[in-house]
């Protein structure tokens, strides 16, 4: 199969959502790169549109149900702090980044979500140190490359505060251009946080959110700097894209609540869970309820009576429920025994007391207790897309494509490289291929 470029750069701009591309369009770099682009302003995220899922989904082409990557967040039920799907084993199946470097390609990723431990040549993965016992330094050069992690933290590691944000993104965007330039690798994978992370905390449309965009266009033009600089740009592709949306929310349901008080959860005297025969796992947006054991007949009645009572009331802010064979079609967990979708201005947490049902207090946004806006919705939630931008080597200029899914990517990544996922849920996307 004919490679189309020589080298692949796909920046992933967290969070990024249709309704920015108006700033985007007034700002120098998002300007210099939409100018003769390929673009689709309209791009339908998965479900649930969490940031590893759809990380996984982009690489792989497939939804979760394919490659297993369901959330962010392993199934602990009752831990403070769950694990997250860090590491490139728990994805099932191949990825681009397996091909890329199966055909002897030069691999890059920074920051790139399930890949740690994975075969990648020059490679930071997103980690961090969830023990007390753990540093972030060692769980960063253990799953990464060891020498690379060492000299990027050399050399950039004063632009760090830990992993908090806007700093860990500026680091990122360093440790990029420094490899554009000493690496020139065949394929490089950037996942940027910020806005994400503003978002989180001050509100999707915050003053905040907009200075995080306008961040990002200074990282962006310091990436096209080095691609200049390099002596690479005429053969490169760059790909800027989100990986999902989100929106603003005032309220908290806390499921786990309900499902104590029915006794279907046990805690201890520490408030900590002794044993469960179900558990709602959060994907903030939605969630997953499962049973500890699928057979438990007399658990599955309890909480088809809760969540029937529970959609009598729209107060109660469950737009919809899903049985696991329809979370499997929707390509989300099959594994699981029921998928919940919060209305907008609602999203679920895992905690285990308080109210099940309760307001977002200023205090609660002070102390970083809850979110003043989520993601990980439905993606039929409407205006909740996000976007994709391509330009360079392969691309055909100036097409708009209406609308296109987060799974196409993938593909369309591989079609580039001369590389093939094989079957997949996604399309390649020829439309925006030079023949």
């Amino acid at each position: 199969m004919k490679r189309l470029t020589d080298h692949l750069i796909v920046i992933s701009f967290d969070c990024l959502s249709s309704f920015d591309m108006p700033l985007l369009e007034t700002l120098p770099n998002f300007r210099k790169l939409l100018s003769g682009a390929a673009i689709c302003k309209q791009v339908k995220t998965i479900y649930p549109s969490v940031t590893y899922s759809c990380h996984t989904s982009i690489i792989t082409g497939n939804y979760p149900i394919q490659h297993r990557i369901t959330t962010n967040t392993l199934l602990q039920p009752g831990k403070i702090s769950p694990d997250w799907y860090w590491q490139r084993r728990n994805i099932k199946g191949t990825t681009l980044f397996d091909e890329a470097k199966k055909a002897g390609m030069k691999t890059a990723a920074l920051l790139w979500p399930v890949t740690a431990r994975a075969n990648i040549d020059f490679h930071i993965p997103e980690i961090f140190a969830n023990r007390p016992w753990h540093s972030q330094v060692a769980v960063s050069l253990v799953n990464g490359s060891l020498l690379y992690t060492i000299h990027m933290n050399q050399l950039f590691g004063h632009l760090r505060k830990g992993i908090q944000q806007p700093w860990l993104d500026d680091f990122v965007t360093a440790a990029a251009v420094h490899t554009i330039k000493s690496k020139k690798p065949d394929l490089l994978l950037i996942h940027l946080v910020d806005l994400d992370s503003q978002r989180h905390t001050h509100g999707y449309s915050s003053k905040e959110a907009d200075e995080a965009i306008r961040r990002h266009d200074d990282r962006l033009g310091n990436i096209l700097q080095a691609l200049e600089e390099s002596g690479i740009a005429e053969k490169s592709t760059i790909i800027a894209l989100g990986d999902h949306s989100s929106s603003d929310v005032s309220k908290v349901i806390k499921l786990n609540v309900l499902l104590k008080d029915s006794g279907l959860i046990q805690v201890n005297e520490k408030r900590q869970v002794k044993s469960w025969r179900a558990f709602c796992k959060s994907n903030d947006g939605s969630a997953y309820i499962y049973l500890k054991h699928p057979e438990d007949r007399h658990a599955k009645e309890k909480i088809q009576a809760l969540l029937h009572s529970m959609m009598r009331n729209p107060d109660n802010g469950i737009e919809f429920v899903l049985s696991g064979k329809e979370t499997g079609e929707s390509g989300a967990d099959n594994e699981a025994d029921f998928m919940l979708e919060a209305r907008a201005g609602f999203y679920f947490t895992e905690e285990l007391d308080g109210e099940a049902f309760s307001e977002i207090t200023e205090e609660d946004l002070a102390v970083g207790r809850y979110s003043k806006a989520v993601h990980g919705y439905s993606p039929l939630k409407p205006d909740y897309e996000t976007v994709f931008i391509a330009k360079g080597s392969g691309i055909t200029p100036d097409v708009e494509i209406p609308t296109m899914s987060l799974v196409d990517e993938g593909p369309t990544f591989a079609r580039i490289l001369g590389l093939d996922l094989g079957e997949t849920d996604g399309r390649v996307l020829h439309e925006i291929l030079e023949s």
